[in-house]
């Protein structure tokens, strides 16, 4: 299987389609080529998928970026031109300031926004998941997009070198991404997005905690050409639930790297794609572009 990730090397999505994927390796004792064309908010990548004969031996890994791109204008494909083939993952994301910058927390952070002279730099990727975290933080803090100066960035490997190299000083991250900088202490993790803390960082409080209103996931899955079969996918499709229910796996999404399964077949999957669509839809005015 070719397995199209249209993300860069080492990023969040590049790690935990790896991660399954070795899973699913051994499962059905064959290999899978991971092939990364990273550009154009995943839509290089997406269009490779799309064009793939449909046997159901070429996939796309991808996430909500496939249906912002659309809503966005950015791109002309959406979900809709794909095959779903399953949810795999949920990945709780976490808004994280290099150390220098001096906040401890998104209490502080808001704070520090509040305050007349503050002039903070968010690396995003346009038109992606992250852009749309900064805007439901900021809503939920009482604040207007205004209150950032917004850096675009092709990928998450770039806002992480941006934010060492002190060229922006936020960003959104997750464990997959930003666990060894935190670990470290040369990025801050100022909460976790979820409606409970992390096992992996369990000093760090939810945004809920801290008084904002903030649940935010990045949601893989994997869509086959449009036209696929649903008998060249089920040989895949009963692998990944058997992958997914083992217990240690699960363990290691969760505790490395701040991941919980939600596997959904395909009708599952169309379905929850469509409720995304509708409900991106609704935040999209006043999402920030790139600047």
């Amino acid at each position: 299987m070719r397995l199209v990730v249209p993300f860069g090397p080492g990023g969040a999505s590049d790690v935990l389609f790896r991660e399954v994927g070795r899973a699913l390796e051994r499962e059905l004792g064959s290999s899978i080529r991971y092939d990364n064309q990273p550009g154009h908010s995943g839509m290089r990548g997406a269009l490779l998928v799309k064009e793939a004969p449909p046997d159901g031996r070429t996939l796309l890994g991808s996430h909500q970026t496939l249906i912002l791109a659309r809503l966005s204008g950015r791109s002309s494909l959406s979900h809709e031109a794909f095959t779903p083939m399953a949810l795999l993952t949920r990945t709780v994301n976490i808004p994280a300031a290099r150390r220098q910058v001096g906040v401890s927390s998104a209490t502080e952070l808001v704070a520090r926004l509040r305050a007349e002279d503050a002039v903070l730099r968010v690396g995003m990727i346009p038109d992606s998941t992250d852009a749309f975290f900064w805007r439901q933080f900021l809503q939920a803090a009482g604040l207007s997009q205004e209150a950032l100066t917004w850096v675009g960035y092709p990928d998450t490997g770039s806002q992480v070198a941006a934010l060492l190299g002190g060229e922006i000083d936020l960003a959104m991250l997750n464990l997959p991404a930003g666990r060894r900088l935190f670990d470290h202490g040369a990025l801050v993790p100022l909460g976790v997005a979820d409606d409970r803390r992390l096992s992996a960082l369990p000093e760090v409080p939810t945004l809920r905690e801290q008084g904002f209103d903030v649940v935010n996931t990045t949601d893989r899955g994997l869509f086959a050409p449009p036209g696929t079969p649903r008998e060249a996918l089920d040989p895949w499709l009963g692998a990944l639930r058997r992958v997914l229910s083992q217990p240690g796996l699960v363990h290691r999404l969760e505790s490395e790297h701040g991941t919980r399964v939600d596997f959904r077949g395909p009708d599952a999957y169309a379905d929850y794609l469509e409720v995304q669509a509708k409900t991106l839809s609704s935040q999209l005015d006043e999402v920030p572009q790139r600047r």
